[in-house]
């Protein structure tokens, strides 16, 4: 059965929304003075609310369920609502070149991103994500640029590491990986992918033809890197704890 415009533009009056939203109309109209929810349509003096309004309200009990304050609720709203941007030029869908990654982005509600990473899930935390461009703002929805950076994090954040250290590493890496992808982006397009149409070869079959040869070099590069960095650091670490062994404090 098709959808009657009517219930694509569904409003409620505070009354019904609050019941749908299983909170007092006392409650909603708090809600409201507190800037947690967006101002009503107004038709005179009646004030209208939609199914944007309902999914916030959802939001906001679940948090609240969660341990989550009110004062920090707002902070998060704060925060993802001062980093909205555009979620196509977040993800790269500009319409032109086809694309070199492979990554996935996800598409989570305010309430799964706070469960996801539990108490690191801080105001601070998600407006460091909006600029770095981890995360963009869709509506009443959170995207995540990657599937694979998010589960990382996670991951991370689940052997010890805080997530404000991991999206402080991220933002020191993207700087790294962007001098990295312009070395190479030189390399093909000089000598590679502007020779392509001459050969008769299509872009988008170039780039998956040299995707996999780059993520070689980077990978290998970057594993001979870490044999160097961890063997020097735990090197020196050792070096620190035999100094401190042979030479104890004067008091001993």
């Amino acid at each position: 059965m098709a959808t009657s415009e009517a219930d694509q533009a569904r409003e409620y009056r505070v009354t019904e929304l609050a019941e749908k939203a299983g909170i007092t109309v006392r409650t909603l109209r708090f809600y409201r003075e507190r800037k947690l929810i967006p101002p009503p349509r107004r038709d005179g003096r009646i004030a209208w609310y939609n199914d944007h309004h309902l999914a916030r309200l959802r939001t906001i009990t679940a948090l609240l369920e969660r341990g989550h304050t009110l004062g920090g609720i707002a902070e998060l709203i704060a925060a993802f609502e001062s980093g909205r941007r555009d979620v196509g030029e977040l993800l790269g869908l500009d319409g032109g070149l086809p694309s070199w990654s492979e990554e996935t982005p996800v598409r989570l509600t305010p309430q799964a991103l706070a469960d996801y990473f539990d108490s690191e899930a801080t105001a601070e935390n998600l407006t460091v994500s909006l600029d770095i461009g981890y995360l963009a703002v869709d509506g009443d929805d959170i995207v995540h640029i990657s599937r694979r950076l998010l589960d990382t994090s996670r991951a991370l954040v689940d052997q010890g590491i805080p997530l404000s250290a991991v999206l402080a590493a991220g933002r020191e890496v993207r700087e790294h990986v962007d001098a990295i992808a312009e070395t190479f982006a030189t390399l093909l397009i000089s000598h590679v992918l502007a020779d392509a149409r001459k050969r008769g070869e299509e872009i988008g079959e170039t780039v998956e033809r040299l995707r996999p040869l780059a993520k070689s070099v980077v990978d290998a590069e970057l594993s001979m890197a870490m044999d160097r960095r961890l063997r020097a650091g735990l090197a020196e670490r050792a070096g620190e704890r035999a100094d401190d062994a042979g030479h104890p404090p004067p008091d001993q």
